[in-house]
């Protein structure tokens, strides 16, 4: 009796398919891991582990480790004005930075001053982005509101001028 062929790929729920977040994984590990953050979980979080306040004056730049490994050393690149208000917060910075690692791994932190403006790499790239608001022209509202307006459902003939309003709003754009 022959066994029955499985199917190419994968037959899970992903259907042979991978999250963009597992392929790209190995490649943010590499890259964090060169600065030394084994966990990227402190550079993609930085705000939740040390709080609002202190993660927009200062931001992490590397993880050094001594030549005897007993400890490390946490670099925080801020601007020149915000360093003296670091430096009195530096072992309550260290305590939620281990609580993050989940033992002692930080031994030290160092502070890094800079401009304001600062160099290339103060310009952390982790931050998001702020969202943009933008306002449809009324005229393309009310075409919108035309087209559904034999809809009968109300919550269906809304979500319909929203697609709508945008489908004509980039249209309107490109032109």
């Amino acid at each position: 009796m022959t066994q029955p062929r499985k199917p190419f790929g994968n037959t899970g729920t992903t259907r042979g398919f991978s999250r963009a977040a597992t392929l790209m994984q190995p490649r943010i590990r590499t890259a964090s891991e060169s600065r030394g953050f084994a966990v990227s979980r402190l550079l993609t979080h930085w705000s939740e582990i040390v709080g609002e306040t202190t993660a927009r004056v200062a931001h992490p730049v590397k993880v050094s480790y001594s030549h005897g490994g007993m400890g490390a050393t946490l670099s925080l690149l801020t601007s020149g004005a915000q360093a003296p208000m670091l430096e009195m917060q530096k072992e309550q910075i260290r305590e939620k930075v281990n609580a993050c690692y989940g033992y002692n791994a930080i031994a030290r932190i160092h502070i890094t001053q800079t401009a304001p403006t600062g160099f290339a790499e103060g310009k952390l790239a982790f931050d998001h982005a702020p969202k943009r608001t933008h306002r449809p022209d009324p005229a393309t509202v009310e075409t919108a509101q035309e087209i559904t307006g034999d809809v009968g459902d109300e919550r269906l003939r809304l979500a319909l001028q929203a697609l709508g309003t945008n489908v004509l709003g980039k249209r309107n754009i490109r032109k």
